[in-house]
């Protein structure tokens, strides 16, 4: 993630992983169709220095009908409204970020990066958690940031449609490094920045990143990893896939270590954290997009989009959107940055906006440069978005 006015270790570029073979030809076609619209703007909107749109968004229908979207800063907000289209931030915070120094509480700072909610009421959310040893004294051999870095995704719950999250005592976490955040300093590690919680059948999946270890007895590749649950209300359910069953699980290293540190098969071809998915109503693909800086496998930097039929194998991506994006250097981008990029269908059918039909809404949020500076003047904003999806 990234905080104001500088640029956080999130922006991490993952090696890719090995995958089942990918469909050919490509199976869809996105075509953005219109202008961009602004539906939160920092300067104007934020109820305090913190409030920036820092996550990709996240949305659900309440039990009322109403919409509760996520997607900001650590001091976590919602914005809210009766459709995507007419939301206001709401300044109550549901999740506030402690600080702690103790590493084994996970409360230093927390995004709510993912939403699950059968009936509106309660909700089960990922929260993205990173403990930053460098501000805590004596925490870390180093200074730096990215050297200190130790991030783990764990579990919140809401009774009451979203307007506040609260930690299980101990907390519950979904997935976690298999070793304490004194090991491996010098670089970012655990897993971080879950997608949103999609659902086929009985199951449930989100996305996962991590930049990988090799510990005695495992040795973990980096990149992009799927799980899977059937009740997200019960975080110790999940698992990841391991390239032949759902069967890794990721505990606390500080409340239940795992006598065997699991493993998981990343999914290429995502370099980088998966913004967001969503199924295709009348076809049943799946879609996702995400965030890239050009290279060998991506002409330019900017928003790409790939399909699957099964969430294992996905096609060639494509380049959604161009603009130079948090794996960008901001120094080269005297016109802003763009990131965390998601699909939301306002006609989605689901409770958790997590399918769509030939037409959605990218959202995205835009970053203001000042020389090398990535600044907290941001735009939360949204684009028409077609879609063709091949039976």
């Amino acid at each position: 993630m990234t905080r104001p006015f500088r640029l956080a270790a999130f922006g991490v570029w993952l090696a890719l992983g090995p995958a089942r073979a990918a469909p050919d030809p490509p199976l869809s076609a996105l075509t953005l169709v219109g202008p961009p619209v602004t539906m939160f703007k920092a300067t104007r909107d934020a109820c305090d220095g913190v409030d920036v749109p820092d996550a990709s968004a996240r949305a659900f229908r309440e039990a009322s009908g109403a919409v509760a979207l996520f997607g900001m800063h650590y001091r976590n907000r919602a914005l809210r409204g009766p459709s995507l289209d007419a939301l206001k931030v709401d300044c109550a915070v549901v999740l506030e970020s402690g600080g702690n120094a103790d590493p084994a509480a996970y409360d230093d700072a927390s995004w709510i990066t993912a939403t699950w909610t059968e009936d509106g009421r309660k909700v089960a959310a990922l929260v993205h958690h990173e403990y930053r040893a460098n501000e805590h004294p004596g925490r870390c051999r180093s200074t730096v940031y990215m050297a200190c870095w130790y991030n783990s995704v764990v579990a919140a719950t809401s009774t009451d449609d979203g307007r506040g999250f609260t930690r299980a005592a101990p907390p519950v976490v979904v997935a976690g490094a298999p070793f304490r955040q004194e090991v491996d300093q010098g670089r970012h590690r655990g897993f971080f920045n879950p997608s949103n919680i999609v659902a086929d059948g009985k199951w449930r999946y989100f996305f996962a990143s991590t930049t990988g270890w090799r510990v005695p007895g495992s040795d973990q590749s980096a990149g992009v990893c799927l799980f899977r649950s059937d009740d997200p209300a019960d975080p110790t359910r999940w698992r990841a896939w391991t390239g032949t069953a759902f069967a890794a699980a990721f505990p606390d290293p500080y409340a239940r270590p795992a006598k065997v540190p699991a493993t998981c098969a990343p999914i290429a071809p995502f370099p980088t954290p998966v913004g967001a998915v969503v199924r295709h109503r009348a076809t049943g693909a799946w879609i996702a997009v995400f965030m890239a800086k050009a290279d060998a496998n991506f002409p330019q930097s900017g928003f790409y989009w790939t399909t699957s039929r099964d969430l294992l194998a996905w096609d060639q991506p494509r380049l959604l959107l161009a603009g130079a994006t948090l794996y960008d250097d901001p120094c080269g981008a005297p016109g802003g940055l763009i990131a965390y990029p998601s699909i939301l269908d306002p006609a989605a059918t689901g409770r958790n906006f997590d399918d769509a039909g030939d037409s959605a809404l990218l959202t995205y949020v835009t970053l203001r440069t000042e020389g090398c500076a990535i600044t907290s003047d941001r735009d939360l904003v949204r684009r028409a978005l077609a879609i063709k999806v091949w039976p």
